[in-house]
């Protein structure tokens, strides 16, 4: 997944760049600034001295000497003032200037804290949104993988209404393992009865060439009759959209690499978090979501909470797939990285 959003130390990411919450001297601090200076050494200082400090919103880049990078970014985020301070301008900046810095030195895979939420006071789930759009805005011109690293689930903070409505909507339509268990039993046996090929129906003697030539007719009308794959119907869908590819997998979340998997080969078997997202960066209703995913061997249902808060998005009509993992979070799912 080209963002993720993951609960970790950002001092401990193996990728090529991570950002530093910094403050504008550069000289260290509190917070992550703090960690990322003692996990770093003495020779981080020593260089963020020669830099004459950092404006907010601006970013400058430095060797990550004991860390296991191979840059950090340090950049200077706003101080929370109310908002009305011109505090997401500055925030925004923040994520684009250390984002073209990762691109310039050629980095594939960059980490950023929560800028701002800490000791700056900027409102969690705001930044989280902000953090969001900006990196998607960016990764759907660039291939890069981004983490925004968390330490609590505090971050994941979705309106009191919405959360109110996806709670209501979940004591309306989750049902119980076992209960939907059972349900599901009955409808497979009644499916089972219903779908008795006819022509297969007759029992015929094993080894009689007639049967084994009507097993294998029986056997050709199935094959025939096979829906088209995931694979297929996903570039048909696409079509359908006018959109362009990188524009789609962009838009679920999904590299190019996995996408490229996707587009070659007629059998590949997503995830179902995988098939989901692309359903929801189609923009698909519900049964064509259902039928989509059932191409990759999956379906929604009413005993799994994900399911629900999914279903719960698609019929409002909101794909936008952040809220949505937002929400997921909250709910103690995950769709992001899945």
């Amino acid at each position: 997944m080209p963002l993720e959003i993951v609960r970790h130390d950002i001092t401990k990411m193996a990728v090529d760049a991570i950002v530093n919450a910094a403050k504008e001297s550069l000289l260290g601090g509190g917070g992550v600034d703090g960690c990322i200076h003692r996990a770093a050494g003495p020779e981080l200082l020593a260089e963020c001295r020669t830099l004459g400090g950092c404006k907010t919103g601006d970013a400058k880049l430095t060797k990550a000497y004991r860390l296991p990078c191979k840059y950090v970014i340090h950049t200077v985020g706003p101080v929370w003032q109310g908002g009305n301070h011109g505090e997401r301008e500055k925030l925004v900046s923040c994520y684009r200037t250390s984002l073209a810095l990762a691109k310039k030195y050629g980095c594939e895979t960059v980490a950023f804290p929560l800028i701002s939420s800490g000791v700056f006071g900027y409102p969690k789930d705001q930044a989280l949104r902000v953090a969001v759009d900006t990196i998607g805005a960016f990764l759907m011109e660039n291939d890069m993988t981004v983490y925004i690293v968390i330490f609590d689930r505090a971050a994941y903070q979705i309106g009191g209404k919405l959360f109110t409505d996806i709670a209501e909507y979940i004591d309306d339509h989750y049902v119980d393992e076992h209960t939907d268990f059972r349900r599901e039993r009955l409808y497979t046996m009644r499916r089972l009865e219903m779908n008795e090929s006819p022509v297969c129906k007759e029992p015929a003697a094993p080894c009689a060439p007639m049967a084994m030539r009507a097993a294998d007719s029986c056997l050709d009308d199935l094959l025939n009759g096979l829906d088209a794959g995931f694979s297929e119907t996903l570039l048909k869908l696409i079509d359908r959209t006018g959109k362009k590819d990188s524009e789609i997998y962009k838009k679920a979340n999904v590299d190019r690499k996995l996408f490229s998997k996707i587009r070659n080969n007629p059998d590949y078997k997503p995830s179902k978090a995988t098939a989901i997202a692309f359903a929801i960066a189609l923009e698909l209703d519900l049964e064509e979501t259902k039928d989509f995913i059932a191409r990759a061997g999956f379906a929604l249902s009413h005993s799994s909470k994900f399911d629900v808060i999914i279903e719960y998005f698609i019929k409002q009509k909101k794909y936008d797939i952040f809220e949505i993992n937002e929400a997921l979070f909250a709910f103690d799912q995950s769709l992001l990285g899945a």
